[in-house]
C-alpha cells in the first residue's frame, strides 16, 4: 500500500456503499438480536448506525486528504491508522446514539463493544479494505502536474510533481531542478522563493535559499548536508529539526 486516492468525492461514494451495506446487513441479518428488539427499534438501529458510518467515513476522507497533501505519500501504516481512526470515531458516535433517548440502550460501554460493535466491525472491515483498493486500481489518481510561471510570459515550466527535486534562490530568479529521462535538469524562472513556497505548500524549506520536494530526500551526507536525487544541498540549523522528521 503506497498509494491513496485522495478524492473526497470518490470516498464519499465509498461511504455511501458502506452505509447501504451496513443498513441491509443490520436490518435483515440482525447480528445481535436477542429476541427482544422490535421492528421499530431495528429500523432506528439500522438507519442510525448506517448514517453514522457514512458521516465518520466522510470525516476520514477529509483528514486523510489533508495528510496526503502535506506528506505527498501514503503507506501501510497510514492506511491502518486511517481505518483505526474511522472505527474510533464511529465507536464513539454509535455508542452515543445507542445510549441516547432514541434507543435508550441497556448495555454499558464494555458490553456494547464486545456484543455489538465488534460484530459490526467484522462485517465492515472487508468492505472498507476492498473499496479502498478499488479506488486505487479502478479509479486511478491522475499524476499531479505542477505549473511554474514567472513574471515573463515565456517563463513557464510544466512538470510532474514526482519529478520535481528542489528549488533554489538565484537572486531575482529561482532555479527549478527536476528529473527528466533519469537526468537532473534545471530551469531559471523570474520569481521569488517565497512566492513558490506559497503556491506549492508541499515543498519543505531546508535553508533560506532552498526548498525541496520531500519525495526526493535520500539521506544525510553529514550534519549540515542532505542528499537528494542527483543533488546535494546544505541544511541551515533553523530548519534541521524539520528535515530530521522526514
Amino acid at each position: 500500500m503506497n498509494k491513496l486516492n485522495p478524492s473526497i468525492k470518490h470516498h464519499l461514494i465509498v461511504g455511501m456503499l458502506i452505509s447501504v451495506w451496513l443498513f441491509v446487513f443490520a436490518f435483515i441479518i440482525r447480528p445481535f438480536d436477542d429476541g427482544t428488539i422490535n421492528f421499530q427499534s431495528w429500523l432506528l438501529i439500522s438507519v442510525g448506525f448506517s448514517l453514522l458510518a457514512f458521516l465518520c467515513y466522510g470525516i476520514l476522507a477529509i483528514i486523510q486528504k489533508m495528510i496526503y497533501k502535506k506528506l505527498s505519500t501514503w503507506n501501510i501504516t497510514l492506511e491502518i491508522s486511517g481505518i483505526v481512526f474511522f472505527y474510533l470515531i464511529y465507536l464513539l458516535g454509535v455508542y452515543t446514539y445507542y445510549k441516547s433517548p432514541v434507543l435508550n440502550g441497556g448495555y454499558n460501554f464494555t458490553e456494547f463493544l464486545t456484543i455489538i460493535f465488534i460484530k459490526v466491525a467484522l462485517i465492515l472491515t472487508p468492505v472498507i479494505i476492498l473499496a479502498r483498493r478499488y479506488l486505487i486500481k479502478l479509479i486511478p489518481v491522475k499524476e499531479d502536474v505542477l505549473i511554474f510561471k514567472g513574471e515573463n510570459k515565456h517563463d513557464i515550466l510544466k512538470i510532474k510533481k514526482a519529478d520535481l527535486v528542489c528549488i533554489s534562490n538565484a537572486q531575482n530568479y529561482v532555479e527549478i531542478f527536476y528529473i527528466e529521462n533519469d537526468k537532473l535538469h534545471s530551469k531559471l524562472i523570474r520569481s521569488s522563493l517565497k512566492k513558490i513556497q506559497d503556491d506549492f505548500t508541499f515543498l519543505l524549506q531546508i535553508h533560506r535559499s532552498h526548498l525541496i520536494n520531500p519525495l526526493h530526500f535520500k539521506s544525510w551526507k553529514d550534519s549540515n548536508t542532505i542528499v537528494l536525487t542527483q543533488i546535494e544541498l546544505p541544511v541551515s540549523k533553523n530548519y534541521k529539526e524539520v528535515v530530521l522528521a522526514l
